[in-house]
């Protein structure tokens, strides 16, 4: 099928684009500047030139394809503020995508996160949070899963706190561009919080899964790793940075500080038993060796 995706050049959105091309797909991709045109026309991609604040554009694109991929996301998460105007340009764009399939019953698959449960490790079944400083994105990724009443195939692939490839990602991700910057690999809490993790290839692999098959208003988990020790994260940034590795206070890491702090395991039974997903490419601590100096 063609398939429209936003957000293509992306840790996530380059490998998705990847693995739809390698599975028989054709991919029709929204580029906001000539860098990210040129990368998705030398990755295999047709190119549709627009913004995720572009709604026309959006449309356009849903229309010309047989199902779309919603990855498109704001980069500035500095502040409070800023996050809000990102999850509000997001659900925007998920609105007029899944307007423009409804009745047609083709796919769209969009991004969230993996909730938080205390005591226990998330699964498929527990519903997203609706407050909070991403309660935003978790009511409007429900509510486009609420279009299946109105023929649309919405599903969402639900993303643990990293997602990663190279050792570059996520959470962890953040962990060693703020270490790079401060001289020191810090952390929120003391350490023994957990983060669910998984490698962009295999995470890309669900996201096409999900396209061909997953059925109407569902949600899966894109969790490999089912939680590292936070400590563990940051110790292995530190070696490999030549870094000292300490607690920090959570006010350090702005809006993300209260999620940075939480125990949130996650699991993926379900989405493993009925969609045949199996993560096959290196875990977080083993992914993170990658880093340089």
């Amino acid at each position: 099928m063609q398939v429209f995706v936003t957000g293509g050049t992306g840790t996530i959105g380059s490998a998705v684009v990847a693995e739809l091309l390698a599975n028989g797909h054709t991919v029709l991709a929204l580029a906001r500047s000539d860098k990210s045109a040129q990368a998705l026309t030398d990755a295999g991609a047709q190119v549709l030139r627009g913004q995720i604040a572009d709604l026309d554009v959006l449309r356009t694109g849903a229309a010309q394809s047989d199902g779309v991929i919603s990855l498109a996301f704001g980069s500035d998460y500095s502040t409070e503020e800023a996050l809000a105007r990102s999850i509000a340009e997001e659900s925007a764009a998920m609105a007029a995508l899944g307007e423009e399939l409804v009745g047609s019953d083709r796919p769209i698959v969009t991004v969230s996160g993996t909730p938080w449960v205390p005591g226990r490790a998330a699964t498929e079944d527990d519903p997203l949070p609706t407050d909070g400083p991403v309660a935003g994105r978790g009511r409007s990724v429900n509510a486009l899963l609420a279009m299946a009443s109105r023929g649309v195939r919405a599903t969402a692939v639900r993303m643990p706190r990293t997602v990663h490839n190279e050792g570059q990602g996520g959470f962890a991700g953040l962990l060693t561009e703020q270490a790079r910057r401060t001289g020191v690999v810090g952390y929120p809490g003391d350490g023994t919080q957990r983060w669910p993790a998984v490698h962009a290839r295999d995470a890309a692999a669900l996201f096409r899964l999900a396209l061909e098959s997953a059925p109407a208003g569902t949600a899966w988990h894109a969790v490999a790793d089912e939680g590292d020790a936070v400590r563990d994260i940051a110790a292995v940034i530190g070696r490999r940075l030549g870094l000292p590795v300490e607690p920090v206070p959570q006010e350090n890491f702005g809006p993300f500080g209260p999620i940075f702090a939480r125990d949130q395991p996650a699991t993926s039974v379900r989405t493993r038993e009925v969609l045949g997903w199996q993560p096959t490419h290196p875990n977080l601590l083993e992914d993170l060796e990658n880093l340089q100096p």
